[in-house]
């Protein structure tokens, strides 16, 4: 969930009009004259033809609603997405208050089978997903900012490895009401990095048995402090590891060593940069101004996906969303074959599937 101040500027206009060209000018080319091709004839359950965004290398489908949920379960805030080895997606919701099913985590097969799902512990606070292979092992890494806790599971979640709540050590916190973690990331060394998003914005550092070793950041707009680090990753892009963050108060991505020194910033082409995950030289940003942005290896701006200014939907019913368009993109991952999955802040939940075309 974003601050109350968050919302679509006027830079939105630019940039969602050319999004609208690309997108019109890319799906003419896609349907041509011999009607809709191979390649984009999945079906969209918005009823309407095949959707395409983005443009040369970079295009893709767009399909909402993706995923066979069962009727006794309900979307809430759809929170977390990752995939494992196996091809396997999890999401991570809130739970809305008419679900039969309290179950937070809900589990995929790579064609949208519903799988199984579990977690009712994180009704309500269901935020932060992670899996990390471990010695040919996954394990699912889980931020509930309401309780304060980071925990470590089995995929089914059936083996705790650890538990974890507010840092005392850290001497950062009064008390365990000021802590809110809402992101992690783990390190090549198993060393893992938690954002303190909806807290006192710092980010504090733990070896791979759970013991701490540092804090930094700490809440502010100048270089080395963040306002709300909501989203946290290691990125393994570069010649050494860096740790980056989503510094979204702040509209901003900052770069850090994973011993805690700054790197630099980016601040371009962002609006409230949610999350990011990596694929090749690729960064997807879920951005919850209504957008999914991607940067090259430098950083740089490749495209954005969805632009809308329909940030105010979010709490309308699934019939009042604009297909194509994104409302509140929190969290969004590439899979093993380069489709993009984003998992959206909107009271009825909405998992959409990007499928790459190029």
């Amino acid at each position: 969930m974003p601050n109350a101040s968050h919302r679509p500027d006027g830079q939105s206009q630019g940039h969602s009009r050319r999004e609208f060209l690309t997108t019109a000018a890319a799906t003419g080319a896609a349907i041509g004259l011999g009607g809709v091709p191979a390649f984009a004839r999945t079906s969209n359950k918005s009823g309407l033809g095949p959707i395409v965004l983005g443009s040369g290398d970079h295009q893709y489908e767009c399909i909402h609603d993706w995923g066979d949920l069962p009727r006794s379960i309900r979307y809430g805030n759809t929170h977390g997405v990752c995939e494992d080895s196996q091809g396997r997606i999890y999401i991570k919701h809130t739970v809305h208050a008419t679900s039969d099913s309290p179950d937070a985590i809900v589990v995929f097969d790579p064609d949208g089978k519903f799988i199984t799902s579990w977690g009712a512990e994180f009704k309500g606070g269901a935020h932060g997903l992670h899996i990390n292979n471990e010695g040919g092992e996954e394990f699912l890494y889980l931020c509930d900012p309401p309780r304060g806790l980071v925990v470590k599971t089995s995929l089914d979640g059936k083996h705790e490895v650890f538990r974890l709540g507010v840092p005392d050590v850290s001497g950062l916190y009064n008390n365990a009401g000021e802590y809110h973690p809402t992101n992690l990331a783990v390190a090549p060394n198993g060393d893992f990095y938690v954002g303190d998003g909806y807290g006192k914005s710092w980010i504090h550092h733990y070896n791979s048995k759970a013991e701490y070793i540092r804090s930094f950041g700490g809440p502010g707009n100048q270089l080395g402090q963040v306002s709300c680090p909501h989203g946290i990753m290691v990125d393994l892009r570069g010649t050494q590891p860096e740790l980056v963050v989503a510094d979204r108060s702040n509209r901003r991505l900052h770069r850090f060593s994973l011993d805690g020194r700054v790197l630099g910033l980016v601040t371009d082409e962002l609006r409230s940069p949610c999350h990011f995950h990596t694929r090749g030289s690729d960064m997807v940003i879920p951005d919850l101004e209504a957008r999914v942005t991607i940067f090259d290896g430098d950083n740089k701006l490749i495209t954005h996906l969805g632009d809308g200014e329909n940030y105010g939907l979010r709490g309308e019913p699934r019939e009042k969303f604009i297909p194509g368009k994104f409302i509140a993109p929190h969290s969004a991952i590439f899979d093993h074959s380069g489709n993009i999955f984003v998992v959206e802040w909107v009271e009825v939940g909405r998992v959409t599937k990007l499928r790459r075309l190029t």
